[in-house]
């Protein structure tokens, strides 16, 4: 029998205090949740109010901005309650705002009942909390056709740092979310979602396993109609290679595509690009929120009352020290994100899609000083309005593509290539996939045929064949 014996063990924890897990949970909210998170936390601190007869300023002093901020966090008893403000204002330049003129409308897809569905299978179905938490980070990275976005990398990133998991745990939830209805959601590419759903099917369908065996390995000559090629490579007769093939495509190929992802919501950008001074500057919209400001009347009340009542007040009143805390840093993280992304891609700001850069999270989070997760929830569902156009901030983040120098170019500026050549290419003879791949490579990128057809399909243009059609169609039409 083993004696009882006293042991000392060192570890270490990751512990957020109050304050930090409030502030990670305000900088992944978007324009429209922030504001109504503002006024829940409103209606139950009576010390917070607005402060509604603050007026924007002109010419915001950054410098005296953050010594407030300083002394807003500070312990010290002789602080001016009454004072303390958190002002929208002091972070916008009233001059350059002035060439934006109100809010600009646009319909925000951000939110769609695909995603509604999902989450809703999601909280019936019996997923740990873990798992919960990376199946919805899943979700809110599919596009409007269910298709994934993002890498298991970047989703990994987004979970940290209040959940530190591993690649190959978020890849047996994605597994799991690919199951869900409609099947094949989450997939990476239509081909994985072809795989999905017949992988789904009953293991006695008729032609299950060779269909299974097409989308695994000639999705290609699929493509190109080459039966006569798809029978010698799968030594099956042409009866039996008709009838997968009828099976493959009964399937959808894009499961999000008969979900209505259209809302009557509108969003209006979180930042502005200008251009002043012969440079590129970043703007927040001083719309964004009004200024808050401690309720004079209760601080008066605090300081005259004692037992439980003034136990009650200071919670509150650290509560509100808290948030506005909260709003100050969201606000100059987002700034810096911005301000940092701005400066990555002038060349687009100056010349368009075609000379955007390629950008990942990590290149960002070191210019700023900050972790990867906070890039991302700094970024997403976040929006810029720049001469261009208005962006979402991960827009400006892409993959790269080899070029003959042994440099890289985004994929952005790919499409971009791309699309200019489908542009101007004849249309008696539409270009092939792998015409295209030769005409890039004549200009220095080196992009392979699946590539080249990977970026036609999400710019939502058709194979050569399909276009063909089209072309025919438009010309019988007059």
């Amino acid at each position: 029998m083993a004696e009882p014996s006293l042991q000392l063990r060192l570890s270490q924890k990751l512990a957020l205090s109050p304050q930090l897990q409030q502030a990670i949970r305000l900088l992944q909210l978007n324009r429209i949740e922030l504001r109504e998170y503002i006024q829940e936390t409103l209606d139950a601190n009576p010390i917070l109010e607005r402060d509604e007869d603050e007026a924007p300023s002109e010419s915001p002093d950054f410098e005296s901005t953050e010594q407030a901020a300083k002394s807003e966090t500070a312990e010290d008893e002789s602080y001016d309650w009454e004072a303390e403000r958190f002002e929208a204002d002091t972070w916008t330049d009233g001059g350059s705002y002035e060439a934006y003129q109100g809010e600009s409308q646009i319909p925000d897809t951000s939110e769609n009942s695909l995603r509604d569905h999902l989450l809703w299978q999601i909280n019936l179905a019996h997923f740990s909390d873990v798992d919960t938490a990376i199946a919805q980070a899943i979700v809110f990275g599919l596009d409007d056709e269910g298709l994934l976005q993002e890498t298991l990398e970047e989703i990994r990133a987004s979970l940290a740092p209040e959940l530190l998991v591993e690649e190959d745990e978020v890849l047996a939830v994605l597994h799991r979310v690919q199951r869900l209805e409609p099947v094949g959601v989450a997939s990476r590419d239509p081909a994985e979602c072809i795989r999905v759903q017949l992988s789904a099917l009953p293991s006695d369908t008729d032609h299950r396993d060779l269909a299974l065996r097409i989308a695994r390995d000639y999705l290609d000559l699929v493509a190109r109609h080459e039966i006569g090629e798809l029978c010698k490579r799968t030594s099956v007769t042409e009866e039996k290679l008709l009838g997968a093939l009828e099976l493959i495509q009964s399937l959808e190929p894009r499961p999000g595509a008969r979900y209505d992802n259209r809302r009557d919501e509108y969003l209006v950008p979180d930042v502005y690009v200008t251009r002043a001074d012969d440079e590129w500057r970043v703007t927040l919209n001083p719309e964004n929120e009004p200024g808050l400001k401690l309720n004079r009347y209760y601080i008066d009340l605090l300081r005259k009352s004692g037992g439980k009542d003034a136990e009650y007040l200071r919670g509150r009143l650290q509560e509100a020290r808290w948030l506005m805390s909260s709003l100050e840093l969201r606000n100059r993280t987002l700034m810096a994100v911005s301000q940092a992304i701005v400066d990555f891609q002038e060349d687009f700001l100056e010349h368009g899609e075609r000379a955007m850069k390629p950008l990942v999270l990590k290149e960002i989070a070191e210019s700023v000083g900050v972790h990867e997760s906070t890039v991302s929830r700094a970024t997403t569902r976040k929006y810029m309005l720049t001469p261009r156009g208005l962006f979402e901030l991960k827009y400006f983040f892409s993959s790269h593509v080899r070029t003959d120098r042994g440099g890289t170019v985004s994929a952005t500026a790919v499409k971009a290539q791309l699309q200019l050549l489908l542009e101007s290419e004849p249309r008696e003879s539409p270009l092939s996939d792998q015409e295209l791949s030769d005409l890039l490579k004549q200009v220095g990128i080196l992009a392979a045929r699946r590539t080249v057809a990977k970026y036609r399909e999400s710019l939502g243009i058709g194979s050569s064949t399909e276009r063909r059609r089209l072309y025919a169609r438009q010309v019988s039409l007059g």
